[in-house]
């Protein structure tokens, strides 16, 4: 199925992004791959939170308090921790790391800056982004090596169900999931990384903003994320089978299923 087909019949108010890079050094050619129906940029903290993991680490000296908020930042995508590293790193220090390394610019949010998930972003920089991240922790940048591995340790039921569609068991994954009060739509995003051996790696990302209107199921939403409650099931039913095919699509169109499934 290619992205024609997954988004033919798209709501004209949702908004959905997917993209891929696959390179490395002793691989195929490098290849990227594409596609935005809806907003430009759309808001996606949860796929960020290994990255500013990954560079927050330089600037907290005390190794031990980096990596106790660090881990659950990624492994069970904890707001609490990712904020705390986020706050005492500083957002416009985090973002100029990530650009210095990567060559990707983000801005902090407007207004509050300590609202680390009102950063904007687009499917292609992600990409570009986590393939940097990747390839230094193949690489043997142990910062990174480390986050890797806990992505690989990301829960089933925060995979939406990706490693299995992929066909990737040990991919390390990284998604979330949210919808604010004052939002129509729910956001459900995720990424995976498959290293292909040696500095080879691909990356995938998808990206949905889809709706979410019904006043009821909102308002019982809201309930379920003020109480703490898992709402990853409202996700999976609202852009579970959508997400899944971005990412195969996404890894189909860079070739990565002609080379055999990832390990």
């Amino acid at each position: 199925m290619g992205f024609n087909e997954l988004l033919k019949d798209l709501d004209q108010s949702a908004s959905v992004q997917a993209a891929g890079i696959r390179r490395g050094y002793g691989g195929p050619p490098a290849r990227t791959v594409s596609v935005t129906a809806g907003l430009a940029r759309l808001r996606c903290a949860s796929l960020l939170k290994p990255l500013y993991a990954w560079v927050s680490a330089a600037h907290i000296p005390d190794a031990d308090r980096w990596r106790r908020h660090a881990e659950p930042a990624v492994i069970v995508s904890s707001n609490a921790d990712t904020l705390n590293l986020w706050l005492a790193v500083g957002p416009r220090v985090i973002l100029d790391d990530l650009r210095s390394r990567t060559g990707i610019a983000w801005s902090p949010p407007n207004g509050d800056p300590s609202r680390f998930g009102s950063v904007e972003v687009a499917a292609d920089e992600v990409a570009a982004v986590y393939a940097v991240f990747a390839q230094a922790a193949v690489a043997g940048d142990p910062i990174a090596e480390t986050i890797l591995g806990w992505m690989r340790q990301v829960s089933a039921s925060q995979a939406f169900g990706v490693r299995e569609a992929i066909r990737s068991p040990g991919a390390g994954v990284k998604s979330g999931w949210y919808g604010a009060p004052e939002e129509t739509c729910l956001r459900t995003h995720t990424v995976a990384i498959v290293p292909r051996g040696g500095t080879r790696v691909t990356v995938a990302v998808g990206m949905t903003a889809l709706p979410y209107t019904d006043a009821r199921e909102r308002e019982v939403y809201a309930e379920k994320v003020g109480k703490g409650m898992h709402v990853e099931p409202e996700h999976e039913k609202v852009a579970g089978r959508l997400l899944r095919g971005l990412l195969v699509t996404t890894l189909d169109e860079l070739g990565h299923f002609r080379d055999g499934p990832g390990k």
